[in-house]
């Protein structure tokens, strides 16, 4: 099984180029089986995730290839299949999003209940009960979503709390249901307002992503589009913190800044000195770093997905610094493997408490998921000696290549098989 192993020690310095969004490309992904003809994605980045949903959608009978490095061409017109198997579905949770798509074009669909990071309970029951709104018959049979309909319908859906996938699964079937759905509470996440974007292209009628209230015209057929992702936020978030972690100066370059804004303003208050363009972003750590209080939240906040990557980061900073987990609650798994390494933490309810210490210490740690393991790499630089982080197969669901972005900036890392 691969492991990662990180020197720490080495300053971070230069420009990286950010990969496609994960969190993007899987929904859009989804979304391809909704069209008539094909659909073109570029800049989607070659991941453990992206590859599970590209055996999913060829397991439905979709034609999903990869064109070249990055692109991939999904021609959902062969689909005969609307049922999607344990097998692949556990995987990962996004797959889940396969569910509206094949009910607003077959009328029928099964698709095993998700899997993914075991990071806290995360139900499908706003997914179902957006679906029954629009006219869906729901049942569950043996760990397998059977959904039924004799045409969806335009309708109201109140979610009761934020949902990414929920919000990105109804926005497609609505997108077929005739009339007019109306979505409220609804995810405000830069991965919505770009599937809403696509569908548009597509010849939908969605207006108001971006915001809480998102109002869906149901139109009879979409077609094929050509679309470039946007660049991963999270991903960008990630390297800005591994730079500042060395006390370096990096630029990242290919991502909407837009939507790293709460990620920035954090790493300011840590001290960082930030220069944000466009589409391209300037860190810089001009001495030891500050401790910040932060609580993670929905799109506009601070996100979950950044939570354990800043904790490494403030575990070396001058001063305590008070994290709280308020989206997901078992996010802090990573916090027994940075005590090995050194750091000062302590846990109370969905609040960390870190003290930050000179300089954490390398050891071998164990990744937990997707974004612990990505934190447990940030504190790996910031440490005397070696540090090897074992389960990377979690890192390479989300980051394409880390460790060669990472050692082009100047860090001694690299994989072991």
């Amino acid at each position: 099984m691969d492991r990662i192993v990180v020197r720490g020690g080495e300053r971070l310095t230069g420009e990286v180029a950010i990969s496609g969004s994960k969190n993007s490309s899987l929904a859009l992904m989804a979304a391809a089986l909704l069209a008539e003809g094909e659909t073109r994605l570029s800049n989607v980045p070659r991941l453990r995730d992206v590859h599970a949903m590209l055996e999913l959608l060829r397991a439905l009978g979709a034609r999903a290839e990869w064109v070249g490095a990055h692109s991939l061409v999904i021609d959902g017109a062969p689909v005969s299949n609307p049922e999607a198997p344990y097998d692949l579905v556990r995987k990962m949770r996004a797959s889940f999003m396969v569910l509206g798509p094949l009910l607003a074009r077959f009328g029928t669909a099964r698709v095993s209940e998700p899997g993914g990071c075991a990071i806290g309970v995360r139900p499908i029951d706003q997914h179902l009960k957006g679906l029954r709104a629009l006219g869906a018959k729901v049942r569950l049979d043996h760990g397998c979503v059977e959904a039924t309909t004799a045409g969806l319908s335009g309708s109201r859906v109140s979610f009761d709390l934020n949902t990414v996938n929920g919000t990105q699964n109804v926005m497609m079937a609505a997108a077929l249901a005739p009339g007019e759905s109306v979505l409220e509470n609804a995810a405000r996440e830069p991965e919505v307002l770009e599937l809403a974007t696509v569908l548009n292209r597509m010849g939908a009628g969605v207006r108001g992503a971006g915001g809480d209230r998102i109002v869906i015209t149901g139109v009879e057929s979409l077609r094929g589009v050509e679309h470039e992702v946007s660049g991963d936020r999270i991903e960008a978030g990630t390297l800005l913190c591994a730079a500042l972690v060395t006390g370096g100066d990096i630029e990242i370059t290919g991502i909407d800044t837009a939507s790293l804004e709460s990620t920035l303003d954090k790493l300011a208050e840590t001290g960082a000195e930030i220069e944000a363009q466009p589409h391209r972003v300037r860190a810089r750590a001009p001495g030891r770093l500050r401790g910040v209080q932060v609580v993670t939240a929905p799109f506009p906040g601070y996100p979950t997905d950044m939570q354990a990557q800043l904790m490494a980061l403030v575990a070396t900073a001058e001063g305590s610094s008070v994290i709280t987990e308020r989206v997901f609650e078992n996010r802090f798994m990573h916090v027994p493997e940075l005590l090995r390494m050194g750091a000062d933490i302590s846990l109370s309810g969905r609040a960390a408490h870190v003290r930050g210490v000179p300089r954490l210490a390398g050891a071998q740690v164990m990744a937990t998921d997707l974004r612990a393991s990505a934190g447990l790499i940030v504190a790996a630089l910031a440490s005397e000696g070696d540090t090897v982080v074992h389960r990377v197969y979690h890192i390479d669901r989300g980051y394409e290549r880390i460790e060669d972005k990472l050692r082009g900036l100047g860090a001694a890392i690299h994989r072991e098989g």
